[in-house]
């Protein structure tokens, strides 16, 4: 079996999709904002991304490799299931959590996979289809939903960070062997965590740039949102 490469052909292959995903979205907002094909394309990225949890699942269960650890305690696992619930029921009270902390984990994942298997094993397509569907339900709700962010909205995003995190660190201690949401150790594979201090303290820099990424997030869509209300307005 071939073992997945950071920044290999069949990663940026998965970068390329996620970005003609992206701007596919933002180039049909105007169609998308149709209330029954609004409703449709919402089902249809809902049951994408819990089709990926069950496919998981069933396909750990298949390989006798279901195990604690396949709890979908991880960020972007739990990312997956809040994202098809809230586009689902489109509560826009709940969009905070899937731009914000949907963005910074399935992003951060895209960038640096924490994923042994490549193209074309089932691992490889049910890891890269999951976190582009999560960002792509961050992008629906900004470009067709219209979703305007607030300072009190990164807030809100922080403290859904921690609501999160508690049934993977209650784990992780029960278990002792477990590692959801990175909070026990350090991946083993690359990621942006090897540039942080070692256990325990990259968990409070982790706080910090949480925080720095959701406000770089809120900033980079007020300045866009401002700059397209002054082309409107001149």
């Amino acid at each position: 079996m071939m073992v997945f490469e950071l920044f290999s052909t069949a990663h940026f292959a998965a970068l390329a999709v996620l970005f003609l995903v992206g701007l596919g979205i933002i180039l049909c907002r105007t169609r998308l904002r149709k209330p029954e094909l609004n409703r449709k394309a919402r089902f249809g990225l809902a049951f994408l991304l819990l089709g990926c949890e069950l496919s998981l699942q069933l396909f750990s269960l298949a390989e006798h490799s279901w195990w604690i650890g396949s709890l979908p305690f991880q960020l972007c696992s739990l990312m997956v299931l809040v994202s098809a619930v809230v586009l689902v029921v489109n509560h826009k009270g709940s969009y905070d959590i899937i731009f914000f902390v949907g963005s910074m984990g399935a992003l951060q994942a895209l960038l640096t996979p924490n994923l042994d298997e490549t193209f074309p094993h089932f691992r490889y397509f049910n890891f890269f289809i999951a976190h582009i569907a999560i960002v792509a339900a961050a992008i629906y709700i900004i470009a067709v939903e219209r979703y305007q962010p607030s300072f009190r909205s990164v807030l809100r995003a922080w403290l859904w960070l921690h609501l999160l995190a508690i049934p993977a660190a209650l784990t992780n201690l029960i278990t002792g062997t477990t590692n959801f949401m990175f909070l026990a150790r350090k991946p083993a594979t690359a990621s942006l965590l090897d540039f942080l201090a070692p256990w325990p303290w990259y968990l409070l820099q982790l706080e910090v740039v949480a925080f720095g990424i959701f406000f770089a997030l809120y900033a980079a869509l007020w300045l866009l949102q401002r700059r397209r209300a002054a082309k409107k307005h001149n």
